[in-house]
């Protein structure tokens, strides 16, 4: 598919994309693009998602920026096809991200992406794990979505905040079940005051589910 024409945001979508990205609505669109032409070639998407690029993943992320504070350092892990990291960069540009990706497609993917939206500036594409970034970034506020379950995640970003400030991990449905698994790892840790929380409420046909993990 060519960048040009991948799918525009439906009547239902738009009000969601003018509140989320407002002047930046057709940067989002030439993210989009970039998602559902070189993002699937890549496999960094399956095609089966291009119908659903917007309310499953652009706008998905964009909802949870409403759990972070302004002006924050954001390391998104495993950031994949940007997502949360690209879509939060669009929709809050405010804040300044550091994508942190292992696999070499994937970053070259992102250099390209990032630089074709402009945002240089504001986001970092670093190729490590997490855990071998740990000593260089200090970060305010650490994303994830689709990385691992909760108990697995926590160990891998909680040390990129160096003892103060929050995991916003994108979570599904077992959320609840996931934090009730992670009990034990979430006190180690640090965290406490573990929340579930739902963002895009008027906005979204499904809601972005949160779990927020205070730390320090």
């Amino acid at each position: 598919m060519a960048p040009e024409d991948a799918p525009r945001p439906t009547a239902e979508e738009l009000p969601a994309v003018e509140h989320y990205f407002g002047e930046n609505a057709e940067l989002a669109q030439r993210y989009v693009g970039h998602l559902a032409s070189s993002g699937i070639e890549r496999g960094l998407l399956g095609p089966r998602e291009i119908p659903r690029l917007w309310g499953r993943h652009v706008l998905n992320c964009a909802a949870a920026g409403d759990a972070i504070p302004e002006g924050a350092l954001v390391a998104d892990v495993g950031s994949g096809a940007g997502l949360p990291g690209i879509a939060l960069a669009l929709a809050r540009p405010d804040l300044m991200m550091v994508l942190i990706e292992p696999l070499d497609r994937r970053v070259q993917w992102l250099d390209e992406v990032v630089e074709d939206l402009g945002l240089e500036r504001r986001v970092d594409v670093v190729r490590a794990r997490a855990e071998q970034v740990a000593d260089e970034i200090d970060a305010d506020v650490v994303t994830a979505r689709a990385v691992t379950a909760l108990r697995n995640l926590i160990p891998l970003t909680v040390p990129l905040l160096h003892g103060r400030g929050q995991l916003v991990a994108l979570k599904g449905r077992s959320a609840a079940e996931e934090i009730e698994k992670a009990q034990k790892i979430i006190r180690k840790f640090k965290g406490h005051d573990v929340s579930v929380e739902t963002f895009g409420e008027g906005f979204l046909e499904e809601p972005t589910t949160v779990v927020r993990v205070p730390i320090g």
